[in-house]
């Protein structure tokens, strides 16, 4: 062999370790103790929503608990009283929200003193603003029929004994409660609109309700019909506007879905209860896929 050739071996030839002999890769520490922390919350989900749901399913699985359900004729008013607080009271309060929320967007200092007393409804508890409510309207010593009473001379209806009055005052209640809550998500919504669009608008001549309906609407439809849809889902299982307010009384007749299954089980009948609340989800179902459906959009 010609000695220059055995003297011609470039770098490139020099020989590699095998691959076999590289270290496997393994998870890093952080990797690690991020699963490790991860655990509780997996803990917490199992233990408060997994079981609890799953108990429910299972406890409500026997037939024959619908057909008491569906036997007893407070649970079909039950459900046109949730049909007619979600109609009334959801669109009526998301209504006032987005009216309220183009005033609350001004930046004068007494609003913004007033935008803190506004907050106030949904900020405290539940429990004793709506028992302070329901005292006010007591027929005997309630504030309301005293002063009428005083201006008068007259006694004051008893007004939580009308069915139709007592629904009422609880769409009343819930929309006072929560009102709050969804103007403050809209006046968001609101200060995302850029202020040129307006200052065009206004150099161009158009009016408020132009401004509103070519502007503020499409920029807001998105999030106000998702609010509205969240609202919906949130009203089904929100039982204290009614139960605290009227108990579901009189006779039982201003119980919506939410509340039904607290009376079953005060009659003892946990898997009509269950049952009560499995009925919900046809409802509750479609209202959270079309809510995700445009929230992916």
């Amino acid at each position: 062999m010609n000695p220059a050739d055995a003297i011609s071996v470039t770098p490139s030839s020099a020989a590699l370790p095998p691959e076999s002999g590289r270290p496997r890769r393994t998870s890093s520490q952080w990797e690690f103790w991020g699963r490790v922390f991860v655990l509780p919350y997996i803990l917490v989900f199992v233990v408060l929503v997994l079981f609890p749901v799953t108990y429910g399913l299972w406890l409500a699985r026997d037939p024959a608990s619908y057909a008491k359900l569906f036997a007893d004729p407070i649970f079909f008013r039950s459900v046109v009283n949730t049909v007619i607080f979600l109609v009334v009271a959801i669109n009526l309060k998301m209504a006032i929200a987005l009216f309220l929320s183009g005033f609350f967007v001004q930046t004068r200092w007494w609003i913004k003193i007033l935008s803190v007393l506004f907050i106030l409804p949904w900020a405290v508890p539940s429990i004793p603003t709506i028992l302070s409510v329901r005292f006010m309207l007591n027929p005997e010593w309630g504030v309301i029929n005293q002063t009428i009473f005083k201006l008068t001379g007259l006694d004051g209806p008893n007004w939580l004994n009308d069915p139709t009055l007592a629904l009422s005052f609880s769409m009343l209640m819930h929309i006072w409660k929560s009102l709050p809550f969804w103007t403050l998500i809209l006046v968001a919504g609101r200060l995302g609109i850029p202020a040129e669009q307006y200052e065009a608008a206004a150099v161009d001549g158009a009016s408020p309700w132009q401004k509103f309906r070519f502007i503020t609407w499409p920029s807001m439809k998105t999030l106000f019909i998702t609010s509205t849809i969240l609202s919906m889902i949130w009203t089904l299982g929100d039982f204290n506007s009614v139960y605290l307010l009227t108990g579901g009384g009189p006779a039982d007749l201003t119980h919506v879905l939410a509340t039904l299954g607290i009376r079953y089980l005060r009659l003892d009948q946990l898997d009509v209860a269950m049952a009560s609340i499995v009925v919900a989800l046809p409802v509750v179902l479609p209202l959270v896929y079309f809510m995700m459906k445009r929230l992916s959009k």
